[in-house]
């Protein structure tokens, strides 16, 4: 119990403050504060016994009580229960030398109730009860952040850039709720500056006893472009035109496959928008990152040749039992298929989701045939990486098989990649 001459401190003022400030339900908010003046009520008390809080909401008002039942001995427990429930219904007995105690007058039967004064806790006890309420509102916190933000992965946000923590871009999504951009999820040359409005995807949401929960946005991810799209193109947004796939080089450079479920609608064009407003807005988002919008086609050999436009493709050879195809290209297009870096045939091999082997059309037709079939001849590391994959895939047969059966009819016209 408090020392005589320890100074008064309001235990109910001090737990006021920690949670005035918190936006939580009422509910949460209540059912720390029970938890927190039940642990200082047994400090003060030195005992582990049942604690009862009464709060009124209406009259501001609260009340701890002590209330046991005095016995002789504790009651036999049924065996099949664990030691936590064993140790629970304890907590609501009391042996009558204990109770004796409180109150002198105390018989077995009796249920012994007195109200804890709240006023009278001392220092430690109101610091053990400060500390509990407010790990149980970090709890509730991140619980809160959890349910609110897992569901919603891959969908667009937008905030207020509130600070810049080394290379880490804090953001406020409201109602005291924190995400930050790690420097991996932020396009390369941006500078996002304090008080900046900003647009980005949710990526994940983490989950940590230390730090809490924190979500993790992204302005670098394909999904990120996706979403741009979907704001802007009606066709995309009713489902009409559909992303088939996305390859990005964030800030830099990014290819996105798109296909019209009507045949009446150019997927291109209807991403492109009249006199390119609609694509322009979202390179503008990206910095001015360059766009190539490419329309999908279910017939790997065209698509790849869009996905590589505006180079003329010659020749296409799929090598057998691998994931790659070789790609002959007009030497007039051949520095302009692979890029800078070779950042156009890495993003287009993205896309399609092969690896393009590409060569030049001199520098293929002076190989003989035994260099040919060199290149031609599937390497030791694609057949272990196709074995694995063929394996992976016997456990996704029916979402393959249902796939299928809801793929659009193939797209007959010839189409060309449009960059912005």
């Amino acid at each position: 119990m408090a020392k005589k001459n320890e100074p008064k401190v309001n235990l109910l003022e001090v737990l006021k403050g920690v949670v005035e400030a918190k936006n939580m339900d009422d509910s949460v908010i209540l059912n720390a504060l029970r938890q927190a003046l039940i642990s200082a009520a047994r400090k003060y008390l030195h005992i582990d016994k049942k604690i009862e809080v009464d709060i009124d909401t209406e009259k501001n008002d609260i009340h701890v009580f002590l209330r046991v039942e005095v016995v002789d001995d504790f009651p036999d427990y049924d065996p099949s229960m664990t030691a936590d429930e064993v140790e629970k219904l304890d907590e609501g007995y009391m042996l009558v030398d204990e109770a004796r105690e409180f109150n002198e007058d105390a018989q077995a039967g009796d249920v012994l109730e007195m109200e804890v004064p709240t006023t009278a806790f001392g220092r430690q006890a109101i610091q053990t009860a400060k500390q509990l309420l407010t790990q149980q509102i970090r709890d509730a916190e991140r619980q809160k952040v959890m349910d609110t933000y897992r569901g919603r992965i891959g969908t667009m946000i937008s905030g207020e850039v509130l600070r810049l923590e080394g290379r880490n871009v804090i953001v406020s999504l409201g109602k005291q709720t924190e995400a930050v951009i790690p420097p991996r999820e932020q396009i390369g040359h941006e500078r996002l500056v304090q008080g900046q409005s900003v647009k980005a995807v949710i990526a994940r949401v983490e989950d940590s006893l230390k730090s809490g929960a924190q979500v993790i946005l992204s302005r670098a991810s394909g999904d990120f472009l996706k979403e741009l799209f979907r704001q802007e193109v009606p066709e995309i947004y009713e489902g009409t035109v559909e992303i088939k796939g996305v390859a990005r080089e964030p800030g830099y450079r990014a290819k996105i496959a798109v296909y019209s479920r009507d045949e009446k609608i150019d997927p291109v064009g209807a991403c492109v928008g009249m006199k390119g407003a609609r694509v322009q807005t979202i390179v503008r988002e990206l910095g001015n990152e360059r766009i190539d919008i490419v329309h999908w086609n279910p017939d790997l050999d065209v698509f790849i040749t869009r996905a590589l436009s505006p180079a003329n493709v010659v020749k296409l050879t799929e090598v057998p039992g691998t994931q790659r195809t070789v790609v002959v290209i007009n030497d007039e297009n051949l520095a302009q298929a692979i890029g800078k870096n070779g950042q156009n045939v890495k993003l287009a091999a993205q896309l399609v989701g092969r690896d393009l082997d590409v060569f030049g059309e001199k520098e293929w037709s002076e190989k003989d045939e035994d260099a040919k079939a060199q290149v031609l001849a599937p390497r030791p590391q694609e057949l272990r990486r196709n074995a694995l994959h063929k394996a992976e895939s016997l456990f996704a047969v029916p979402a393959a098989e249902e796939a299928a059966a809801e793929e659009p009819a193939a797209a007959t016209e010839e189409g060309e990649s449009t960059e912005a």
